[in-house]
């Protein structure tokens, strides 16, 4: 047993910020259960540097979700465009209020990489800090500018908690 797949015991004091609160009254055994099934389904379990074995953070790497467009940032898309318009006939569809052509450029050619951190407080609190980019599924097969920021939109509670179990396999 590595000390990143040893079970935690020492909950954070508090909850650092960048972090977003999943489950109130969660508890030590919700979080081995998560990081238990995190390793299981193949993703890599690793320590929060600083972070001492028995401290409850790990973080989680190695999920991604096809076909992910509904998440893309339109509105930071359309403000790059403002800046530094690129003719691409999705992004001309996008600056015409038609965001269907750029979804279905980003699902064929992308998907969003999903690692976090995922954490419980003392106040049992179970918390994660999301860290989610679009990443080319064949690097250079999309037309899209590289320089275009595809970024996640600001996900909710109930979405985040959803990808989680996702990633560490038990939804």
């Amino acid at each position: 047993m590595t000390a990143s797949t040893e079970r935690p015991t020492r909950p954070l004091a508090v909850k650092p910020a960048g972090y977003v609160e999943l489950a109130r009254y969660s508890s030590l055994g919700r979080l081995w259960a998560l990081l238990g099934g995190a390793a299981r389904a193949g993703r890599e379990v690793s320590l929060v540097r600083g972070d001492g074995p028995e401290v409850c953070r790990r973080r989680i790497s190695g999920y991604s979700i096809p076909n992910a467009a509904v998440f893309l940032d339109l509105v930071k898309v359309g403000r790059e465009l403002e800046d530094a318009f690129a003719p691409h006939p999705a992004l001309v569809a996008l600056l015409a209020d038609d965001p269907a052509p750029l979804r279905a450029e980003v699902n064929a050619h992308f998907e969003l990489r999903t690692d976090f951190s995922l954490a419980l407080t003392a106040r049992r609190d179970l918390i994660m800090r999301p860290e989610f980019r679009f990443t080319p599924i064949v690097r250079g097969l999309s037309d899209l500018p590289d320089d275009l920021p595809l970024d996640a939109r600001r996900l909710g509670r109930d979405e985040l908690h959803l990808i989680v179990q996702r990633a560490c396999g038990l939804a």
